[in-house]
């Protein structure tokens, strides 16, 4: 089969590739580079079709999707300060680059569509584990461009036919997590730290619980997806279990500090796992003492990650309180 990855190079989508190219298929990527990088393709450059394009202004693009059966849309910018200092340009990445993917997919009659989308569009839930009919509830823009995108694609699916699943992704962590100079994932922080026997900073008292879910068993998901025979369905995608951050850092192991506790942040975030369990047969593989030790395998992929410092994290964040409350 024809496959598009958009994002392909970044965190997900480059484990994606691999895996469809793995399974015998032909694969394109459309990457614009913002948080992508082309060293994770660089061992699979001579197999993929790799285009450098910005997803958010129609152009010459487009003509990549002819002859594509099946899209996976991941392009998006993630981490919430930047979406609160910038939420212009987070509606044209996630929102307008989603309308065009969908334009795009309805021209050349995409046989599948498979839209990445996110878990922060619960909030802060009102139950664990959270089921995909939970209260929508955005807190920042990052987390309301995803759901605006997921609106997208669940109604042009029905209107037009276009067949697709949307996931959303709970706490997911792997190896080739972002290492950009924004402040954002837990683990890339941590790790960062971890390199440079920094202390690890902590949010609040630790003992927030998290849905890690290992990036092998998110493109399993993925891919189990596009291969079954279901359409114009929303699923979670998580471990199932929780953890607490605490407890990353003893895993981890080292010395640890504390930032203040963050206005919009769950203390929780737990997946309800029996919907894509009982509709798609999936379930996760990995577990957290796992995938913590195949990072740890992998670790100088941080190396040029920023260090953050309690400072640094108070200065970068300072939107963060300004305009997200406490309910």
């Amino acid at each position: 089969m024809k496959c598009l990855v958009t994002g392909g190079a970044g965190f997900i989508g480059s484990h994606l590739v691999e895996k469809l190219l793995k399974n015998g298929h032909s694969v394109s990527v459309i990457d614009n580079f913002s948080t992508g990088r082309k060293s994770n393709l660089s061992h699979l450059k001579s197999k993929i079709k790799l285009y450098k394009k910005n997803i958010a202004v129609r152009g010459n693009w487009e003509k990549i999707f002819k002859n594509i059966d099946v899209v996976f849309h991941l392009a998006a910018l993630a981490d919430i300060v930047p979406s609160i200092q910038e939420p212009k340009k987070y509606f044209e990445a996630n929102v307008v680059g989603t309308y065009n993917v969908l334009a795009c997919c309805r021209k050349y009659k995409i046989k599948k569509i498979i839209y990445s989308a996110s878990s922060s569009c619960y909030g802060i839930p009102e139950k664990y584990p959270t089921d995909e009919n939970a209260k929508i509830d955005p807190q920042y823009p990052y987390a309301l461009t995803k759901r605006m995108g997921e609106e997208l694609v669940m109604h042009w699916s029905k209107l037009y036919r276009l067949n697709a699943i949307s996931l959303r992704f709970f706490n997911v962590y792997g190896t080739r997590s972002r290492t950009s100079g924004t402040y954002g994932a837990m683990f890339g922080v941590f790790l960062a730290q971890k390199l440079a026997k920094k202390p690890f900073t902590i949010v609040g008292n630790g003992k927030q619980t998290r849905d890690f879910t290992y990036v092998s068993d998110v493109v399993d998901a993925i891919y189990r997806a596009w291969k079954s025979n279901i359409k114009d369905q929303i699923f979670n995608v998580g471990s199932g279990k929780t953890i607490s951050v605490n407890k990353i850092v003893q895993i981890l192991g080292g010395k640890k500090t504390y930032v203040p506790k963050r206005p919009g942040e769950p203390d929780c975030t737990f997946a309800d796992m029996k919907k894509i369990k009982k509709i798609l047969k999936w379930k996760p593989k990995v577990n957290i003492n796992e995938g913590i030790k195949k990072i740890l395998k992998e670790i100088d992929y941080w190396k040029d990650a920023p260090v953050w410092t309690p400072k640094k994290i108070n200065f970068e964040t300072r939107d963060w309180f300004k305009y997200i409350k406490n309910k």
